[in-house]
Order: C-alpha cells, then sequence, then structure tokens
C-alpha cells in the first residue's frame, strides 16, 4: 500500500509497464477532445446571452450526470471485465458526440446529449481508475495515477488556453467532430493495449440482475459512509466545491476587471496549470508528508480566492489562481489513499461513489455562483466561496486527521 518504508516509485518504472502505457495514450487522445467541446459550448453561451448564470449553468451541466450515473453506473466495471467496460462507454461516447456536431442542432438538444455522454464515461473512468490500481503496485500507483491525472489538467490547459481560437477557427461543429474521432481512438487503444481480465465482482449468486446491481450498490455506500477513513477522504475532496468556482465565473470576472476574450482563456488556464506543478511536487514529498499535508492543502486551495474582492488585474489573479490550483494538488495522494483502502471487488463502485461526491459538490459550486454573481458581482461571490471553502477545508481536515491517528501508522 501507499506508504511502505524503503520503497520509492520512478517514472521509468511506471512507464516501464505495457498496459500504463495503453491507459495513458487512451487519456491522452479523449480528454483532450473534450476540452475544445468544453469550451466551445462555454464561449457559445456566454456570447450569445452575456450572462453570468447561463453561463455557469450549462458548464455545470458537465457535472450533473456524476449525480447519478457515478453510483448507478460504476459498479459495472466491477461486475464486468474492466476492459471490456471501457472500449463500450469510448465507443458509445464517440456515437452521441458525433451526433452533437450535426449542423444546426438546438442548443437544448445538444446540452441534452451532452448530459447523456457524461453519463456514459461514468463507467469507463470507474474501469480505468480500478484497473490503474491493478496493474501498478504499491508507491507505482500513486505517481502513475498522478501521471493520468496531469493528462487531464494538461488537456486543460491547452484546451482553455487555445479552445477559443481552435472553435472560432473550425467551429463548434467540427470540434465536436474531432472529440468523437478521439473516442474512437482511445477504444482502439484499450482493446489492444490492456490485458482481459475477469470481473472482480462477477461471482455466484442468486437473485435477479436488478437485486444484485442494488446489492453492490448498497454494499459500495455502505462501505464508504461507514468508514471514517473513507468518509474523511470524500470531506476532502469535496472542498473542491468551493474554488472550482473560478471555472464557472472566469468569463465574467474577466469582463469585470477589463479584460478580453484571450483573459477569460488566461484564467481558465492558470488554476490547471498550477495543479500540474503541484502534482509534481506532492508526488515526491515522502508518504507520510503528503498525509499530513492533506487538511493544510485543501485549507490553501481556497484561500487565493478571498483577493479576488479587491480586483488585483489579469496577472495577479491568474497568478493567485495558480496557486488554489497548486494547492489542490492535495487530491492526487488523497484520491490515491481512497482508491487502495477499498478492496478489488468493491473498488470502481466506491470510486463512483466518491467521484459523486466530488462533481456534485463541484456542479453545485459552479451553479449557485453562477446565480449568486447575477446579484452580487463575480468578485464578491469568488470571495464569498474562498471564505466558505477555508472553514470547510479545517473541519475536513481535522475529520481526516482524527481518521488517521486512529488507523495507525501509514
Amino acid at each position: 500500500m501507499i506508504g511502505q518504508a524503503g520503497l520509492v516509485a520512478t517514472y521509468r518504472q511506471v512507464f516501464g509497464r505495457p498496459e500504463f502505457r495503453a491507459l495513458f495514450a487512451s487519456m491522452v487522445v479523449s480528454v483532450a477532445g473534450d476540452q475544445f467541446a468544453r469550451v466551445a459550448l462555454s464561449l457559445l453561451v456566454f456570447d450569445r446571452t452575456r450572462s453570468a448564470g447561463w453561463t455557469a449553468g450549462v458548464y455545470a451541466l458537465t457535472y450533473v450526470p456524476s449525480i447519478f450515473a457515478g453510483p448507478l453506473l460504476s459498479g459495472l466495471a466491477d461486475r464486468w471485465p474492466r476492459r471490456r467496460v471501457m472500449v463500450v462507454a469510448d465507443l458509445l461516447r464517440a456515437g452521441l458526440v458525433t451526433v452533437m456536431a450535426i449542423p444546426s442542432l438546438p442548443l437544448p438538444a445538444v446540452a441534452a446529449l451532452l448530459v447523456v455522454v457524461q453519463a456514459a464515461g461514468a463507467p469507463g473512468n470507474a474501469a480505468r481508475a480500478a484497473t490503474a490500481a491493478t496493474v501498478l503496485p504499491g508507491e507505482e500507483f500513486l505517481l502513475g495515477k498522478g501521471v493520468l491525472d496531469m493528462v487531464v489538467q494538461l488537456a486543460q490547459v491547452a484546451g482553455f488556453a487555445t479552445g477559443g481560437t481552435l472553435v472560432a477557427f473550425l467551429g463548434p461543429g467540427q470540434a465536436l467532430v474531432a472529440d468523437g474521432v478521439t473516442f474512437v481512438v482511445s477504444a482502439v487503444v484499450v482493446r489492444f493495449g490492456i490485458r482481459a481480465r475477469p470481473a472482480p465482482g462477477a461471482v455466484a449468486d442468486s437473485g435477479t440482475r436488478l437485486g444484485r446491481w442494488w446489492a453492490d450498490l448498497r454494499a459500495g455506500t455502505v462501505l464508504v459512509v461507514r468508514t471514517p477513513r473513507l468518509r474523511s477522504l470524500v470531506g476532502l475532496a469535496c472542498v473542491a466545491g468551493f474554488y472550482v468556482t473560478v471555472e464557472g465565473l472566469a468569463a465574467p470576472y474577466a469582463e469585470s476587471i477589463g479584460g478580453s476574450a484571450q483573459a477569460v482563456g488566461v484564467l481558465l488556464a492558470a488554476s490547471p496549470a498550477g495543479t500540474v506543478l503541484g502534482m509534481l511536487i506532492v508526488a515526491r514529498l515522502p508518504s507520510p508528508v503528503r498525509m499530513r499535508l492533506l487538511g493544510p492543502l485543501a485549507v490553501a486551495a481556497s484561500v487565493p480566492l478571498v483577493v479576488c474582492a479587491i480586483h488585483p488585474g489579469l496577472v495577479v489573479t491568474a497568478l493567485l489562481w495558480g496557486l488554489s490550483g497548486m494547492a489542490s494538488a492535495y487530491h492526487l495522494p488523497a484520491s490515491a489513499a481512497f482508491t487502495l483502502a477499498v478492496p478489488d471487488q468493491r473498488r470502481a463502485q466506491a470510486y463512483g461513489l466518491a467521484a459523486t461526491a466530488l462533481t456534485t459538490s463541484q456542479g453545485a459550486g459552479i451553479a449557485l455562483a453562477g446565480l449568486a454573481a447575477t446579484a452580487a458581482g463575480a468578485s464578491t461571490v469568488l470571495a464569498v466561496a474562498g471564505v466558505l471553502g477555508v472553514l470547510t477545508a479545517l473541519a475536513a481536515g481535522a475529520a481526516w486527521n482524527r481518521a488517521r491517528r486512529a488507523a495507525g501508522p501509514e
């Protein structure tokens, strides 16, 4: 497990495993396409409505499916072979995204399809996370998970920084077609790069298929809720609901400080860029140090938002949001510790529940911040979110410290 004395993983070891390289490659191609599609929708809505509420609402729509898809569908990756789940999920999303690219498709229809696309990704993401824990032992898993998480963050940096220009050049339809192609490529890489394994949770049992599904969902929920260590890690993850508000309010905040459309891209790229740097640092710290820093870093992720109340300008704001992103790298050791603390046969289901808690907090935070910004202004809302985030992180960090001490040495 994480924290075994004397074990130090290296990137060479991690990338020396062929199956990890396949997981890495599949994420690179699919996540990059997703970011361009997300930027296309965000800019399109704000340009049409000039409304912080509508912009944040549509952006938050990408998080909504996880409220139901995470707990309801992630368990499929325990019940069915995980490679098969990843391939089917990718191909289904490719088809749906291609339909979204139909010219003149009304915005409500595109939004509805977006919900289905995100829902279809839940079991695939759970299968990928569980497979990574299987192919990478001990400290290699934390380092490998850090690499996979950094893929997501780097794709956000590239997508947010260049997405506006690319979408303006290609048009939203072509950006969505490119996204569909990336899902197909991801499915091919997984099919031929990941070894077939039996489903860890597909044991012989009685009852209907629906009954088994409900039993799996209930067992995973009870495991997370009744285990202080797992419960506190989920609490720390949910702090993201406060500092993620910078994503939903980037456009109206940039306008309030006199920024252009390019400034929106800079601000959106600042947080994920900081997260990448933070992950590189956190992954190399000794395990006991990482575990002790979870609470303090969760607090530090929200502090920079408070300064937005004084409109510090584009450069200072970008630096502040970058610092927030660096501190948010605590998610790497927290999520790795959560995954390895769950038995393999419950791993995908528990992952789905934790991901649901995280994305629900993020989606709710963005949506509520957008609504509040229509009355109070983006800078004020960001500052309030920062204060609330600090208070929540202090409580979650205290719960984690109690659970960690009760569990004994790492």
